[in-house]
């Protein structure tokens, strides 16, 4: 006879035997359940200070991370605020709090920064990626939020319209409110929440800027192989109908924290198996006088913030492989983060190493190294793709052009955007008749002056589902608005405000036992304007009236619009800055190397002394040394303009010399590009006579 205590473990047995699937059921029943008031998903600007703020409003605060990587892009390599380009004096909350806590870390250490964040002026606001670390997480610490890194999220439990639970690869956990923090809208997209991604028609919202873009000039190369088959790097062969959206998403890259500094230097790891015919197409344009690189911003410490170029044809930015990235599991997008990296180390050796390459750019390059005092736990390489647009809610209000640049004024808002539109390559195209041109990017759509985006307002109805979706779910990064209007929220400034928002919404939304929609906004309001937010819009000065194009015939003396000049090597048209004279301008690319040149050939009426004057759009990227030459029979004069400095107000040129000319002979004028430093703009020369005294 069987003892008791040996009956349970044979009835055990037994039930395993004839229900194999119990003790996994069992298990997966009773994995830890933690609980909390407010849950945020996604540890990035927009998601770490949804966490602080809801928990200051008294609230227990969990803050799950799929990866082991918290900060996002703020602690992950963008190391250059962009407020320099908004309406400084609205960007306030935690975005300010969180500067001046950095401020005052190098404060402590003796070290005085550049810049003051009281002052709201346009200078450029930089730090070091590890002080931004340690201040994100000393103001996680001191809201007493519970950080949970590597928590991927698997699936989500409803109730009706209700999340209940999420369940991450660590544990399950409960909350009255969440908030997707992600880039990629991944808790909205698990719970069932509409969403959209890619970019809209022009029909659609009624949107000028979206469709097919392509403001780059083309590159007069060749994109395909001996087979007629496309180069690597190019994506395809039919960008599509002009008018039409698709589901690409602008280029992803990484923000690379760089220095020159041998003590602190470290080299770049090679590649693995580099083949150097993936660049021929590069290798084609640097041969046809283009340039090409990365923007690069000074930080402290002797760092450099390394970024792609929105303006550059071949940079960072890996175009066209960013894609299916939100839609992709963890494997998927580890595949995608390793193909970028993998670029990124490929796109710096053939920078350093490749003899097509001018020498002065590989020197200059191959100074570089990453950082050893900065992300050490990952080899010293940024940790964090920049993923510059993923999911996007089609939830309550879905903003749009319209709302950034005709009605900015909402009933409900929580936040005030301001900067400009502004989107990245979406695909690379060889055209079949010649040539290849980038297509996607949208320059800078922003005042004239000063150079800040148009301020408009977000509304709370544009972080908030539709109610017969989800009525616990807030969505401030991944939120309801088009490819047009991602392209001007889309930066850490904004998101870190809306994150704000929302955690106090959030926060709340379950103090009151409501839900999102139905949440008062006066009080929000109130809520938000005692957390240092500011939410009306300024008076700012009307912008000088301009005209986009003025007429040659209408200056005085003579006038050389670049249309009339016989160009050599690459140059590219453009019409991003206004007024210019005629139907645009030309420039050349940043190549810097003496390939690029204009050359005007005309005669003037008399015998004499000229002022020579030169209409260009001036802007810290130009080239400070730009030689023109001047023949005119005997007579020779080499002239240099700087083109960062700015015309006289109300002017559109800047004299930049006197020379001597004869009449009833040819004149020539060359502007060229050899060893300049910087963008090269070919817009218009005046030549006015000088009266012999």
């Amino acid at each position: 006879m069987l003892k008791p205590d040996r009956l349970i473990p044979l009835f055990l047995t037994t039930l395993l035997l004839l229900f194999p699937n119990l003790l996994q059921a069992e298990q997966a029943d009773v994995r830890p359940l933690s609980r909390a008031d407010v849950i945020v998903y996604g540890a990035t600007p927009g998601g770490f200070c949804a966490a602080i703020a809801a928990a200051r409003e008294g609230s227990e605060v969990i803050l799950l991370e799929p990866t082991d990587h918290i900060g996002g892009l703020n602690t992950g390599g963008l190391s250059f605020s962009d407020s320099n380009q908004t309406v400084r004096s609205t960007v306030m909350g935690l975005f300010d709090v969180w500067h001046t806590r950095i401020e005052k870390d190098y404060a402590d250490r003796g070290i005085t920064l550049p810049y003051k964040v009281s002052v709201k002026d346009q200078s450029k606001w930089t730090y070091e990626p590890h002080v931004a670390m340690r201040v994100t997480r000393q103001m996680l610490d001191e809201a007493g939020v519970k950080v949970l890194p590597e928590q991927r999220l698997q699936s989500v439990k409803k109730t009706g319209t209700q999340i209940k639970e999420l369940v991450t690869s660590g544990g399950r956990f409960a909350a009255q409110v969440f908030v997707d923090g992600t880039y990629e809208g991944d808790l909205m997209a698990a719970a069932g929440v509409s969403w959209t991604i890619g970019r809209e028609g022009k029909a659609e919202y009624g949107e000028s800027l979206a469709g097919k873009r392509y403001p780059k000039g083309k590159m007069n190369i060749n994109g395909f192989d001996d087979q007629g088959q496309p180069l690597p790097l190019i994506t395809t062969t039919d960008a599509g109908p002009e008018d039409e959206g698709d589901s690409r998403v602008m280029v992803y890259s990484f923000r690379l924290c760089l220095t020159d500094e041998p003590d602190n230097r470290m080299p770049f790891p090679k590649p693995e198996h580099y083949d150097p015919a993936r660049f021929e197409v590069v290798r084609r344009y640097v041969k046809a006088g283009g340039r090409v690189g990365w923007d690069m911003y000074p930080l402290p410490g002797g760092k450099l913030d390394g970024n792609n170029s929105i303006g550059g044809q071949f940079s960072l930015g890996l175009v066209g492989a960013c894609n299916g990235w939100s839609e992709a599991d963890a494997a998927g997008r580890a595949a995608i983060w390793e193909a970028h990296k993998q670029y990124t180390l490929e796109f710096y050796h053939f920078l350093t190493t490749d003899p097509v390459v001018p020498e002065k750019i590989r020197q200059q390059y191959a100074r570089l190294g990453l950082c050893k005092d900065e992300f050490p736990k990952y080899g010293h390489f940024s940790p964090a793709l920049y993923v510059r647009e993923g999911r996007r809610m089609r939830g309550m209000f879905v903003l749009s052009q319209k709302d950034i640049l005709e009605q900015p004024e909402k009933e409900d808002p929580i936040v005030i955007s301001s900067f400009p539109i502004d989107s990245h390559d979406c695909q690379r195209v060889a055209l079949k008749g010649g040539g290849v041109i980038n297509e996607g990017t949208i320059f800078p759509v922003r005042r004239t002056y000063p150079k800040q985006g148009y301020a408009y307002h977000v509304p709370y109805r544009s972080i908030l589902p539709k109610p017969d979706e989800c009525t616990n779910l807030l969505v401030p990064v991944a939120l309801s608005c088009t490819h047009v209007g991602i392209s001007s929220i889309r930066v850490e400034p904004t998101w870190m405000i809306l994150g704000q928002s929302a955690g106090i919404a959030a926060a709340m939304t379950a103090s009151k036992n409501t839900t999102v929609q139905k949440l008062p906004y006066p009080e929000l309001r109130e809520r938000l304007l005692k957390r240092g937010q500011v939410l009306e819009l300024p008076e700012v000065p009307p912008e000088p009236k301009t005209v986009s194009g003025i007429d040659p015939k209408t200056l005085p003396g003579v006038v050389l619009d670049d249309g009339a000049a016989k160009l050599k090597g690459s140059w590219s048209r453009s019409t991003n800055f206004k007024p210019y004279i005629g139907k645009g301008y030309v420039h050349d690319g940043k190549q810097g190397n003496g390939t690029a040149s204009a050359t005007f050939r005309f005669q003037v009426p008399h015998t004499g002394g000229y002022q020579l004057l030169m209409a260009y759009s001036a802007h810290p990227t130009r080239a400070k040394q730009v030689p023109v030459t001047v023949s005119s029979g005997t007579e020779r004069a080499t002239l240099t303009v700087d083109q960062t400095r700015p015309l006289p107000a109300g002017k559109r040129f800047r004299e930049i010399g006197t020379v001597r000319l004869q009449g009833a002979t040819e004149t020539t004028i060359t502007v060229s590009n050899d060893q300049t430093d910087g963008f090269v703009i070919l817009d218009a020369i005046q030549l006015l006579p000088i009266a012999e005294k």
